[in-house]
């Protein structure tokens, strides 16, 4: 079995697709929130000098998920805030998460475009044939 997490962008016609992938559920919905990131900006480019806490309740995966991407989407819209490391917790209908990030700042973060939600097209959450999960979701930009 593979053990390595990673994330990607899916193609999408008038979108973007994020892919994250992991041995735990923890680990693949961490990298889905980090190819989200990566959307907007460089993940090279953000320190990690402040965190934020999100702490989400929901039995529904896919919907835990969602919720997730949309408090991440929120943080950098609303607060300003980015990020380039995730720690996620996900246990009994329970996601926890520490973002470690820094305050917006445009002229060094350069943000590309800006993600106004998550959607549920495209949303998926499971596990391949070796128990590698895999998380996905089309976000509108």
């Amino acid at each position: 079995m593979n053990n390595s997490a990673y994330w990607k962008h899916l193609d999408h016609r008038a979108d973007i697709g994020i892919q994250g992938v992991g041995p735990g559920l923890d680990q693949a919905v961490a990298q889905a929130g980090l190819a989200l990131m990566a959307v907007m900006c460089d993940l090279e480019l953000i320190r990690r000098i402040e965190s934020r806490y999100i702490d989400l309740q929901g039995h529904d995966p896919e919907l835990l998920f969602f919720d997730f991407l949309n408090e991440l989407i929120f943080l950098v819209s609303a607060e300003g805030f980015v990020y380039s490391g995730l720690e996620v917790n996900i246990h009994n209908g329970r996601l926890q998460a520490t973002v470690l990030g820094e305050p917006l700042d445009n002229s060094r973060h350069r943000p590309a475009v800006e993600v106004k939600g998550a959607s549920f097209n495209g949303l998926q959450v499971r596990q391949d044939k070796n128990g590698q999960y895999i998380v996905s979701c089309i976000v509108d930009v």
